[in-house]
């Protein structure tokens, strides 16, 4: 029983790290300049930075971002 609650707690530890480290968030535009701004307004509608991690362009751009903070 003992093994079993230590399992867990590190479980909801662990999980609870990741979730604090960084949040994706993606836009979709016609232009790479109104995509990354969509992902400005939505880093600095919550308080953080952003780095872009992938953008893709076909017949228009999605792209995907982590918020840091």
């Amino acid at each position: 029983m003992k093994n079993i609650k230590f399992f867990a707690a590190a479980v909801v530890l662990s999980t609870l790290s990741f979730a604090s480290l960084a949040e994706s968030v993606t836009a979709s535009a016609l232009t790479l300049d109104a995509a990354e701004a969509k992902i400005a307004a939505q880093a600095q509608q919550q308080g953080a930075g952003y780095k872009i991690t992938e953008a893709n362009f076909n017949n228009g751009v999605h792209m995907t971002a982590e918020l840091t903070k």
